[in-house]
């Protein structure tokens, strides 16, 4: 009879230890309800909370960068031409008795060319609508100097101020040229023929125009 009240205490308090332990349980889930059920808004602050904190100041606007001057350019970019100021026009006489030639800094469909009265200009297209013998006038420069004076334009010099003219010599054209095009992993070839033309000015005549003594023939 011992042996069996032994064996009925011990099966009790094995099944009365579980049940102590299930209240924390049952707590711990109570508690994660609690967390989801919690709202998602966080009510704004008090007036006294907003007044005690500081507020931050904003940053620093940074000032417009200025718009970039125009790129000489022939055809698509504006042409413009800085005036001439009293004393640009104080100091060009200076400029127009200098001794030797003067030398000009033309752009013609966007290329510059360094030329001086007498030069060849190749220029690397064929120029449409013109003949040979026909005289054309420049008058996009954006330098015009001398040894000891050199007037500059922004960009371009007042066409008012000087005056080039040019003749057209004629066309020359390159030798036929012949490429062969060919893909990779494939029989199949293209020969595609090129000849390039150009059109060959020679600078005739370069005038300063002084206003008031006339023009002077450089």
């Amino acid at each position: 009879m011992s042996r069996t009240l032994l064996r009925s205490l011990l099966e009790l308090r094995a099944t009365a230890a579980p049940t102590a332990a299930r209240p924390s349980l049952l707590f711990a889930g109570t508690a994660r309800r609690a967390l989801h059920q919690t709202p998602s808004q966080i009510d704004p602050p008090s007036q006294t909370q907003s007044q005690s904190s500081a507020p931050i100041p904003s940053p620093p606007s940074k000032p417009a960068s200025p718009p970039a001057s125009p790129i000489p350019r022939c055809g698509g970019a504006p042409r413009t031409t800085s005036p001439a100021t009293p004393e640009t026009l104080q100091l060009l006489p200076l400029l127009a008795l200098q001794p030797g030639n003067k030398y000009l800094q033309l752009y013609i469909q966007g290329q510059a060319y360094l030329v001086t009265p007498g030069d060849q200009i190749r220029l690397p297209f064929k120029m449409p609508g013109v003949a040979p013998g026909d005289v054309l006038r420049l008058n996009r420069a954006t330098a015009i100097g001398s040894r000891d004076f050199t007037l500059k334009g922004q960009p371009y010099v007042d066409e008012n101020l000087f005056e080039c003219r040019a003749v057209v010599e004629g066309t020359e054209a390159e030798p036929m040229r012949l490429k062969i095009k060919k893909k990779q992993r494939c029989r199949r070839t293209k020969t595609v023929r090129s000849k390039h033309k150009y059109t060959v000015l020679r600078v005739s005549e370069v005038r300063i125009k002084v206003p008031g003594q006339g023009e002077q023939e450089v």
